[in-house]
Formats: structure tokens, sequence, C-alpha cells
């Protein structure tokens, strides 16, 4: 997308700025330096704290290591006598579920495996619909008189073909949108209001491996299942092939395939006990979002909020994932930017608005931490001027390799014309690097502007910038530590989030969401 260039934005709004940088703003910028950046993300990435998965040992350790730097530089609690946001979450799978189909058992991760349980009590059926493929196309039906409404349903991966290797569905050899995503047939059964779906994987173990780091570290929720959605529940070729022998016509997964690729679709409801036994525990896990409050002067009801988040992937297989840029390197320029905005309080320079950090938990699991802060805000959303998101300023990606002075911003005019204006503004004065626009569009085909914590705001109207560098090759890597760090670079960065919400701070005029925005998440 293309910037508002400077002489324009000046031109357009003449009255939002001063014709000078601001002396004093240089002053408190420049202590956010390189040095203590690196000195505080040699702790936060650092094995002993475990790659701070949400909810566990590390992430804690994290947010106390975080309040307890807050407080150093005298930033008081928000209440309480704590800095933290507490809240609950829940894991979507067990480790421990159990599926049993007469007297048959199958295990996790040995027979099946599944990403989301949605359900913490067991399904029990007296009998498995068979419904082929499960697939339903104008050429190809399986469940052509067939009811699936609240029973187990198996299907099979892919999609039927004939000798002449032709699908019988598309009536070519080229495969079908069935084939392509496996969502296409699990929505359809929802829809037809199946109660459980068996997914049949061919691959099973190439998968699963594939698939792993899941397993161990179970996607986690802001709500309690109450049971009402859909398992999908994915099932090594062994597993369907001793479910499938409960049937007369049906003796395993190969026959149900060349029968239909003989007859075409078939359906069978097969007469078999099945559970489904989740083995969930109901226990939350806790978590925290931690907050740094720096009351303002005459505007102190309006905030302006600088966030992050602070968790990782954790510990697998013997590996600790650091995240050393991500996103350490947003948490520790959040950090910097607290104690610079909170020595200007101290020396009488305090912001007229308030500035409030937050390191969000929970991000990795689905921007969960932020999710929660907008159902729960501590100040009313009404209050929040904008939020300015750091997540990954740390390294230099392959576009950049030869001229590393640049930092991406996504998201900047999507609601408000004047915030791109301050970002742009404030690194023409301060930082002078080059701001890249590249994936700044809702279209973008990485999906950048809906994949960090801002979007959450953004989503309730609330401006927003994504201060990113990119991604690399140790993105999500045990890889990702401190010695890839360009630290100088980094502080550039810092520096200009901290400039930007200086801006913001301190104009007359609040900056207003005045663009509307088509969401697409």
């Amino acid at each position: 997308m293309k910037a508002v260039g400077l002489a324009f934005a000046l031109f357009l709004s003449p009255l939002l700025f001063s014709q000078s940088p601001d002396t004093t703003a240089i002053l408190y910028g420049n202590t956010i330096t390189s040095a203590d950046l690196k000195k505080h993300l040699s702790v936060l990435a650092s094995d002993a704290y475990e790659g701070r998965e949400t909810g566990k040992e590390g992430q804690k350790k994290s947010a106390k290591y975080i309040s307890e730097q807050l407080q150093s530089f005298g930033i008081p609690p928000m209440k309480d006598g704590i800095y933290y946001q507490t809240f609950a979450l829940y894991p979507s799978i067990s480790l421990k579920t159990v599926i049993k189909a007469g007297k048959k058992e199958f295990n996790m991760l040995e027979d099946f495996y599944y990403f989301r349980g949605t359900s913490y009590e067991a399904i029990s059926r007296t009998e498995l619909v068979f419904a082929g493929y499960g697939i339903s196309d104008k050429n190809y039906d399986d469940y052509k008189g067939t009811d699936v409404k609240d029973k187990i349903v198996l299907i099979l991966d892919n999609e039927p073909y004939n000798k002449d290797s032709l699908s019988l569905v598309t009536k070519e050899k080229k495969p079908s949108k069935w084939t392509k995503d496996h969502q296409v047939k699990t929505e359809l059964a929802k829809q037809k209001g199946a109660r459980a779906v068996f997914y049949v994987v061919n691959d099973f173990e190439k998968w699963k491996n594939k698939s792993k780091h899941f397993f161990e570290s179970p996607s986690l929720s802001l709500d309690k299942p109450d049971g009402s959605d859909m398992p999908v529940i994915f099932i090594s070729e062994g597993m369907a092939s001793q479910l499938l022998a409960a049937s007369k016509k049906l003796k395993d997964v190969q026959s149900a395939a060349q029968l239909i690729a003989a007859e075409g679709p078939r359906s069978e409801a097969i007469k078999q006990n099945v559970l489904i036994d989740f083995r969930q525990s109901t226990d939350p896990i806790l978590s925290e979002n931690v907050i740094g409050y720096i009351e303002g002067s005459d505007l102190k009801e309006q905030v302006v909020l600088i966030t992050a988040h602070y968790d990782h992937l954790g510990a697998h297989d013997g590996k600790v994932y650091n995240g050393a840029d991500d996103d350490g390197s947003g948490t520790v320029a959040i950090i910097e930017i607290a104690e610079a905005f909170m020595k200007a309080k101290k020396n009488g320079h305090g912001p007229r608005r308030s500035i409030m950090v937050m390191g969000f938990s929970g991000e990795e699991k689905g921007l969960l931490g932020s999710k929660y802060y907008v159902a729960n805000p501590v100040f009313p959303l009404a209050n929040t001027v904008c939020d300015l998101n750091i997540d990954m300023i740390g390294r230099v990606d392959d576009k950049h390799k030869d001229s590393a002075d640049y930092i991406y911003i996504i998201g900047s005019d999507m609601l408000s014309k004047r915030l791109h204006e301050v970002n742009e503004k404030a690194n023409a004065w301060y930082t002078k690097l080059k701001l890249d626009y590249a994936y700044n569009d809702i279209k973008d085909k990485n999906r950048f502007y809906y994949r960090s914590d801002h979007y959450n705001f953004a989503k309730n109207g609330i401006p927003v910038i994504f201060y990113f560098n990119g991604t690399h090759a140790d993105y999500h890597k045990e890889s990702d530590e401190i010695e890839k760090i360009n630290f100088e670079l980094m502080e550039k960065r810092a520096r200009l989030v901290f400039y930007t919400a200086w801006v913001i701070a301190n104009m007359d005029e609040r900056i207003a969401a005045d663009k509307k925005q088509e969401n697409k998440d």
C-alpha cells in the first residue's frame, strides 16, 4: 500500500505537529539503548526461562521478571499491589484421550490425534456411519439417502478414482477441492449434523510427527468447551480398518476404497459400540498479562497503549524455543520504553495522556491475552487512543539483507490517517528508518495484519500500528537465539515506537479512528 507522503501529511494536518524535533523527547529516547535491550533479552531468551510457554513455569518467571523491572523504574502496580491481569485458559486436547470400539481400545498419538477437542464429556454411540469419502458434489454424493445427524461418521482421505485414474468427482485426473482441503469435508459433516468425525489420514505417521508440537503444547481457549461443537479426530488406516471390520461388506480401508471406485458412492451404518473418552481435566490454566501504567497529566483519562507478547513456544524434545526475536525483542522494547517514559515523568516531563505498556501472554495460542484484555479492559476501550504493537523487531529478513535500516509498518492507516502521519513524522525527525508498507494490506496473502495482538484492538475500532521485521529462517524454530539479534537496529526501532507514542501522548488533538475498516478475519 502506498504511503502518504510526508509533505502531503504536513499539508493535510498542519496543526498536528510542532515545526521541529522535540529535544526533550530525544533526551529520553536516547535512554533506550542496545546495551539495555541486550541485558534484558539475555535473561528472557535464556534457557532458564524455558521458552516462555503460556501457562508453564517459564512464562510465570518471565511475568515476574517484567513486573520486577517495572517496579524498579518506580512504576506503581495498577491495583491490589500487583502488575498482573490474570485470566483462565482451557486446554483443547488431552494426551490421555482414548477411543473404545467394542472390545478394542485406541490411544491418542498411537492410533489417532486431534487438534481441538471442544468437549469434556464423553461421546458414546451404538453405531458408526461409514460415509465413504465424505463428499457431496454434483457428480458424486456419499451422503445421498444417508442420515448422519448426531452420529459418529467415518470418512476417507482424498477422493475416489476409477480404473482409468479419473476422479469420480471431477471426471478428470485433476483433483477437486475435496482433496485439497480436509476442512471442506469436515464442515460438510458438521452441516449435516454429525456429532463427531473420524477422518482417515493417509501417511498418518508423517502428519502426526509434523504436528507433534501442537499435541505436546495444545491450543488453549478462554472459554470452557461446552461440548456442543463437533470434534474432528484424525485416525490411522490401521485404526480405520479395525473399525470397518465390524461391517460384513467392508473389511478394511483398501477394500472400502476399491468398492467405491467400482460401484460409486456408498455409505453404511455399522453396528458398533463406540466411545470417545476425552479424559480432559476441567481445571483451568492460569496466565497473566503484565501491565505498567504511567499516569498522564491534563489528558490522563486517555490512554496510549504500547504492547508486545512475551510468551513463546516452550521446550520440546530437549530443545528450548527461546524466541529471542519472537517476541523477546518486542518484550524488552516495551520494558525500555516504559523506563524512558517514567524517567521523563520523574523529571517533570511526563506525558499529557497516560501511557500503558502491556506484555501479553497467550499470543502464540491464538492472541488470547489481548482477546481477554479487550473483553475486560482496565480502562474503557473508548478511552484507548491507539495500540502500538511490537512483534519481532530484532532481525533482518532476506528482502533487506543489503539495506537493513528498515521496519515494516502494518495497519497504521487502516483506521486512522493521522496515526499514519504521526508515525511517519516521528520517523522523519528522529530515527530515519525506511518504513516498508509491503504487508500493509488486509488482502496480504501472509495475513500479518491479523496475526498479532494489535488486531484485537483494531476489531474494536481502535487505531493500531504493528511494528515488524518480517520473518526469517529461524521463525518458530529453536534457532531463534539472541546471538542473531541486531541490537543497534533494534534500538532504532524501539526508539521509533517511543517517539511515536511521545507525539501521540502530548498532542492537543487526540488521534481519531476516522476511517472505516472492512474486517476479514
